[in-house]
């Protein structure tokens, strides 16, 4: 049986997290976690909803020294608990604060006594290993195009995942503090911070910062070299709010399209390299680049993509099994490839062709527009037809100047009818927009109207 230690370097005295208490090294961590996984249940499942980064990283490793499995939805509501109950008997919830988790099998994550550390392992012998094969983590994909869907990720494959961003980053090199505006649950926060402290030498802060003065207060707090781990949607807030930042090494962005524009403005108030991931929950990060040198994409060591078709799969490395992507690919010589938007991204109306990724970069490109998305509901108007919509937030303007403005960046054809302003979008807590959402806000605004 082939076995993989849970850290890939032995020094138990190397930072693994900062907290508002100061560091936590690698030897208090693993003392954390075999005294949690005393106080678990022998259970199959370990529904894992703690906010804190640090808490989440000592339940996951306790349930790995229990045999158990992460289960880690990209959403904490009702529906979504209903769900895996049904589908995963015996889990238990692990949490750090109020949430409301219905009837289910709940442990509140206690308060971990100093005295516990006092006995903190003394020699590397004490990492645990775990076989490769062991069901580590099911994650969830985030819903955006459907609902969610469970994706199966083995420890060998994990570990293999958080050594390929190391290296393409060069955080092997040169280990960087983290901080993370994203989910720890979410695949993105999970590969990008806690992944990358694992098996990429980082130590990452515990909190997980939303507004702006908040993110600076974090990155204040973690030495340099410093890894922002964010989004397009946190990035565009936090240089917005115009607060003098703390100094920034290196900035990654994933969870959706990061425009050069907004790449050129970070790169230009920080000084650091704006680097982007591509890849799914479904597969795993698949590739790296810097986004102001170009639209080419370069993948991660050991990942491979190949041509079916129309489709691309990807495969190798890091990879559970062949995942069938959902973008268009255009594969290049030595390991590039560029994308051209999303199968499901697609619109054809009149035999004129786009996609919705194009159209929403110009609604963003009007002046005044802060947020706006365009979306295709899935039912018909009373005539029949099935109509684009927009969904716009832009404060002091009207419908109407916005659409004024859309007509100069899009065919007519393409225009939303109709355009509807919004006090904001129901994006969720790493920026997207599922679709569920965007259909509901649709039923309540137009549909609801119409009848």
């Amino acid at each position: 049986m082939t076995t993989v230690p849970l850290f890939a370097h032995s020094d138990l005295d190397a930072v693994f997290a900062w907290s508002a208490e100061g560091p936590v090294s690698v030897g208090d961590y693993l003392a954390d976690a075999r005294w949690l996984a005393e106080q678990l249940p022998a259970t199959g499942y370990l529904l894992n909803l703690c906010h804190d980064r640090y808490r989440f990283a000592v339940g996951f490793a306790a349930g790995l020294l229990r045999g158990m499995t992460s289960l880690q939805p990209s959403s904490q509501s009702a529906e979504t608990f209903r769900r895996l109950q049904a589908e995963y008997a015996g889990l238990v919830c692990l949490c750090d604060g109020a949430a409301d988790t219905l009837d289910l099998p709940r442990l509140d994550f206690p308060e971990t006594p100093t005295v516990n550390r006092k006995n903190r392992p003394k020699t590397k012998s004490a990492i645990p290993e775990f076989p490769a094969d062991h069901l580590a983590a099911i994650l969830f994909t985030s819903g955006s195009t459907g609902l969610p869907q469970a994706q199966r990720k083995t420890w060998g494959k994990l570990v293999a995942n958080g050594r390929a961003e190391a290296i393409a980053l060069g955080l092997d090199r040169q280990p960087h503090a983290i901080v993370g505006t994203v989910p720890v649950q979410h695949s993105y926060g999970f590969e990008s911070t806690f992944l990358l402290a694992l098996h990429g030498g980082c130590a990452f802060w515990a909190g997980k910062p939303f507004y702006p003065q908040d993110i600076a207060g974090a990155l204040a707090a973690v030495p340099q070299p410093r890894l922002l781990v964010t989004t397009p949607f946190h990035l565009s807030a936090l240089l917005s709010a115009e607060i003098e930042l703390p100094p920034v090494d290196l900035l990654l962005s994933a969870t959706a399209p990061l425009s050069t524009t907004l790449a050129a403005q970070a790169e230009a108030r920080t000084g650091a390299p704006m680097l982007e991931i591509y890849g799914s929950t479904e597969s795993g990060q698949l590739a790296s680049r810097r986004t102001t040198a170009g639209a080419t994409w370069t993948l991660l060591p050991g990942v491979r993509l190949e041509q079916d078709g129309d489709d691309t799969v990807a495969c190798a490395g890091h990879v559970e099994g062949r995942v069938a992507l959902s973008d268009r690919i255009e594969l290049l010589p030595d390991q590039r490839f560029l994308l051209h938007g999303r199968h499901a991204d697609l619109i054809n109306i009149a035999g004129k062709r786009t996609s919705l990724t194009y159209l929403n970069h110009q609604l963003g490109a009007v002046p005044g527009v802060v947020d706006g998305a365009f979306f295709l509901p899935d039912e018909e108007g009373p005539d029949g037809i099935t109509r684009l919509t927009a969904f716009v937030v832009a404060p002091g303007l009207t419908a109407r100047q916005v659409t004024v403005e859309l007509r100069q960046r899009i065919d007519a054809i393409f225009l939303p009818r109709p355009l509807v302003l919004v006090d904001s979008l129901p994006r969720n807590s790493t920026g997207k927009l599922p679709r569920g959402d965007l259909q509901a806000l649709y039923a309540e605004k137009v549909s609801h109207g119409r009848g």
